[in-house]
């Protein structure tokens, strides 16, 4: 089973990008904190299509959110030898906090 359920805060700016076949990918930087919260943990949050358009258009840093959704590994060489990273593909992405027009974007993708 290969499931991640994060909340946290957006450390970096969404960048949307669209492949070569047209489908729009957003990627940002989530902050989790560790018990304690005097650290944290940064992950790289990938979401697709419309979901990820909406990501782009309301997740600003320091915006708390909510991301379920499983890792993916991958790996390649490059001239600085052989490179791997883990992502977070949402399935779905949640705004929270103190905003009132709170927004599933996992409904937005609907929209």
């Amino acid at each position: 089973m290969n499931v991640v359920a994060l909340i946290g805060n957006v450390a970096q700016a969404p960048d949307l990008r669209h492949t070569d076949a047209g489908r729009a990918v957003c990627t940002f930087r989530l902050a989790v904190s560790r018990p304690g919260g005097e650290q944290a943990d940064f992950f790289t949050v990938v979401a697709w299509e419309r979901q990820a358009e909406v990501c782009e258009a309301y997740l600003q840093v320091g915006r708390r959110v909510g991301v379920d959704g499983r890792l993916h590994h991958c790996s390649w060489e490059d001239d600085g030898g052989r490179r791997s990273k883990v992502e977070v593909v949402a399935h779905r992405v949640q705004l929270l906090g103190v905003r009132r027009e709170a927004v599933d974007v996992e409904s937005a993708q609907d929209a």
